[in-house]
């Protein structure tokens, strides 16, 4: 019997449960795991030989950090791209490798940068009953409003203008309703094992029959990915939802750019929430855009319901999204990523059965 090939340096790295930098002897990245790039946001590609103190800035004093090893515990730890991390900081030097060094960022609240915060799971609930009732109280009065405006309609001269502006109204308010009535559906997803690149398929050509037909979708594709564990129709809703999301972030850029890419993240496991196991979620699909991104003052709070960057938008299309991910099991990230900076929304998956 010939016994089972061991995981190979790759995979031990990845599946290391607590976030690891290496750096080599020109203080440059080398290698970050699974862990790390989801406590910092950033991809291994997109930080793979890019100096330390571009990512992070490391606490103590250079001189110090560059004797033997060094620690500090529980220290606010600046990140170049923005925002902050409170998580103990510990760098040492790898033996028989002059100047190479690994640095260990422990950090019990990674989950929150993945967006499984207690406080987004708080926000979600509140809006799955704000939806509920305003769908209750709201929606029904509508319709005899609505119904009221139409018997008015072509009884008296320069009434019809009125009745025209209720009825658009009443159609207004009615799909913003429509909008958070998807919050109350708390039925569980049906799950099946799904080739993916049909529904990418699918949605790309949708976008580009409809309100992205002025831009180009571009496909950065794994061909080897596995089935992935998902509901078809709401995957299919997120993605359309993600690729409007891009496309309104683009509008009216020369150079309009959004991309669909897909990858296998060997290792991959996350806690979906705190106290919670970790589960493995290896399918990674990204919608990538080259738009300015979110302002900084509400980056970390996109997914929350009511939040929007749009003047004229509910803030709940993104929320949808992340409660439509939740549901089949994965999580999903707002990031920017790159050089120059593009958009990326990340969508982390369980596997299928092949």
């Amino acid at each position: 019997m010939i016994a089972a090939a061991g995981p190979d340096f790759a995979e031990l790295f990845a599946a290391v449960p607590v976030a690891l930098l290496v750096i080599d002897p020109a203080r440059c990245i080398a290698h970050a795991n699974a862990d790390c790039e989801n406590l910092l946001n950033l991809s291994e590609r997109a930080m793979i030989g890019q100096p330390l103190d571009t990512v992070l800035k490391a606490p103590g004093e250079p001189g110090r950090r560059a004797q033997h090893g060094f620690a500090a515990f529980d220290s606010e730890i600046a990140l170049v791209r923005g925002g902050s991390i409170r998580a103990d900081y510990l760098e040492s030097q790898i033996a028989d490798h002059p100047g190479w060094r690994v640095i260990a960022l422990h950090h019990d609240a990674a989950s929150r940068r993945l967006g499984h915060s207690a406080d987004r799971a708080s926000a979600a609930r509140a809006a799955v009953g704000a939806a509920a009732m305003l769908a209750h109280e709201i929606k029904n009065p509508l319709s005899g409003i609505r119904g009221a405006a139409q018997l008015l309609a072509g009884s008296g001269e320069g009434r019809d203008e009125l009745t025209t502006l209720i009825t658009t109204e009443v159609d207004r308010i009615a799909a913003l309703i429509d909008s958070m009535q998807g919050f109350t559906d708390t039925r569980p997803p049906t799950l099946a094992s799904t080739n993916i690149y049909p529904l990418l398929d699918h949605a790309r050509r949708v976008a580009l029959a409809g309100f992205a037909r002025d831009v180009r979708i571009e496909e950065r594709f794994d061909p080897s990915l596995p089935p992935v564990l998902l509901d078809r129709d709401a995957m299919l809703q997120i993605v359309i939802n993600l690729i409007k999301n891009a496309y309104e972030a683009v509008a009216g850029q020369l150079d309009a750019r959004i991309t669909l890419a897909t990858a296998f993240r060997h290792g991959m496991a996350v806690s979906p929430a705190p106290g919670r196991p970790r589960q493995a979620l290896p399918i990674e699909l990204c919608v990538i855009d080259n738009g300015p991104g979110a302002p900084p003052e509400i980056a970390d709070h996109l997914f929350d319901p009511f939040v929007s960057t749009k003047r004229e938008g509910q803030g709940l299309g993104l929320s949808l999204v992340d409660k439509l991910v939740r549901d089949m099991g994965g999580i999903v990230q707002y990031a920017r990523e790159g050089s120059p900076p593009s958009t990326v929304f990340r969508i982390l998956l369980p596997r299928g059965t092949s």
